[in-house]
């Protein structure tokens, strides 16, 4: 049961995070507009800057997820990468208290801030003055994601601990394809 939780939360994190990616399209293609629009043509835009810290707000939070799930978060590795599996775990199971602490209390205020923004219908003071409560919606929605993925790694490694393997039935081929 453990094992299937586990499978699916990775595999949201997965299919959001690979779909998440192709959000630095459009982030690239705007700052090239706003780039030939203002050096070439002398005509800067008063919206391309903005929706591009929005678009890149949503796709930072919402990735958080895929990040941990794939071990891209920052860890010191000079330590870490010298302990074997079973130290790595008990590592990571005491540190998970500051992990939790910390997406927690994100949610809470991200979570806070989300809904005072939806229920004024908050939007942007700029001269474009687009609305900002559904970037701001994100926060929860990526601290909910980011918990998600801290709960399976906190279940693989208690396993880790317990049985001395990883849970993941596809764990050595993850390690290889990374």
């Amino acid at each position: 049961m453990l094992n299937k939780l586990v499978t699916r939360i990775d595999a949201l994190n997965d299919w959001l995070g690979r779909w998440i990616a192709f959000c630095v399209i459009p982030i690239a293609a705007l700052v090239l507009f706003e780039v030939v629009c203002r050096y070439l043509f002398n005509s800067p835009t008063v919206w391309s800057n903005e929706l591009t810290q929005m678009l890149f707000g949503a796709y930072v939070i919402l990735s958080g997820g895929y990040i941990m799930r794939w071990g891209g978060h920052v860890n010191v590795d000079i330590v870490y990468g010298r302990l074997s599996d079973r130290s790595r775990a008990i590592l990571d199971i005491a540190t998970s208290f500051l992990f939790f602490l910390f997406v927690g209390m994100m949610a809470y205020y991200g979570g806070s801030l989300a809904w005072e923004s939806l229920t004024m219908l908050e939007h942007s003071e700029s001269a474009w003055n687009p609305p900002i409560y559904p970037v701001k919606l994100m926060i929860p929605l990526g601290c909910v994601l980011l918990l998600l993925q801290g709960l399976t790694g906190l279940i693989k490694n208690i396993h880790i601990l317990i049985t001395g393997e990883d849970l993941s039935a596809d764990a050595a081929g993850e390690k290889e394809t990374l």
